[in-house]
């Protein structure tokens, strides 16, 4: 060997990823799937065959695979698993723009719900699935962060409940971002559906 090796040291404390990359989801119906991933979250496809689809929205080579496989069956409301997959858009026009799209098309959130760090609509796929869409209400992560420790946080967890089409039309009255991304009074929404 011609060159010479430099010996390197492993680092022994944690770390944490660098990026969430993916995730992939088992279906039996991936057409319908796939379709839906399309139009919900813009995606486009990277590669299709008949075992499995690969899309994404970014540069990521991909975000999202769905692998078709025949016989599956939904699983049962009480079996613990993954409760949801979430999205965040850069502000509140983006969200609610997304929102009257998705309409349109017959596709509507089945839980719309002020969580007090984000404003989030939850949708289901064709297979169920729970896809969170939201919007960050703070200005930086710190300041979202340290609304975990206040003591609103503390009295509701949750989050309140709301209507997505009034808060269309105060968006388009004019109504200030700031006023949209507060969280609405009102009582605790129930923390079934995450």
């Amino acid at each position: 060997m011609d060159t010479m090796l430099q010996a390197r040291t492993l680092d022994s404390r944690p770390i944490a990823p660098s990026l969430f990359a993916h995730f992939v989801l088992r279906s039996s119906n991936m057409p319908a799937m796939v379709d839906w991933y399309l139009t919900v979250l813009n995606m486009h496809v990277v590669k299709r065959n008949d075992f499995i689809t690969f899309l994404t929205y970014d540069d990521e080579h991909h975000r999202l695979a769905i692998v078709n496989i025949p016989g599956l069956h939904k699983a049962d409301d009480r079996s613990w698993g993954l409760a949801h997959v979430a999205y965040t858009f850069r502000d509140v026009g983006e969200l609610l723009s997304s929102y009257r799209r998705l309409k349109d098309k017959g596709i509507v959130p089945y839980r719309p719900i002020h969580h007090g760090p984000t404003l989030s609509m939850y949708y289901h796929d064709p297979d169920g699935n729970s896809v969170e869409m939201q919007v960050d209400c703070f200005k930086t992560k710190h300041e979202a962060s340290a609304y975990f420790q206040s003591e609103s946080f503390t009295k509701n967890p949750i989050g309140v409940n709301f209507d997505p089409d009034k808060l269309v039309a105060d968006f388009e009255r004019g109504v200030p971002e700031t006023e949209l991304l507060r969280q609405p009074d009102g009582p605790m929404a129930s923390p079934q559906g995450l």
